[in-house]
């Protein structure tokens, strides 16, 4: 079994190349090469407790993000680059977040704006409100 710091040291260094998300939960590290939120709503559409107690690695990591994880229950996370509101829903959750760098906020990806995800969630407080919205954002674009 693995140590909490064994674990989110290993989703980390599964941080590579095209991976820009991984996760370390009780069956084991889980990898995904999807932007944005996606896959922590695509896991968590195929199983509600699969961030419980989970050790999570991003490339990116926004407010958006920080709601879907506090939601579902994450332990523990490392972003290569996390937005100030992310750093603040996290120290409300008592999750502790490591980062190599903060920004103020997270851009859309032509850089010419907020995220359309941080925007959406900008004046909820709630995470399961905050979590609904976006899934129903990220299952209607399919």
């Amino acid at each position: 079994m693995s140590t909490e710091a064994s674990r989110l040291k290993e989703a980390r260094i599964a941080l590579t190349g095209a991976v820009r998300c991984a996760v370390y939960n009780d069956t084991g590290l889980h990898t995904s090469v999807e932007r944005g939120i996606r896959p922590m709503i695509l896991w968590l559409e195929e199983d509600p407790e699969f961030l419980r107690g989970a050790s999570v690695a991003d490339k990116v990591v926004g407010r958006a993000a920080a709601m879907i994880m506090v939601y579902a229950g994450v332990r523990e996370v490392y972003a290569s680059v996390v937005s100030n509101g992310a750093l603040e829903v996290f120290k409300e959750a008592g999750i502790a977040c490591g980062y190599t760098m903060s920004a103020i906020a997270i851009s859309n990806r032509r850089g010419d704006g907020i995220c359309p995800m941080e925007r959406a969630v900008a004046p909820i407080k709630d995470p399961k409100t905050a979590y609904e919205t976006l899934r129903n954002k990220v299952l209607s674009a399919e």
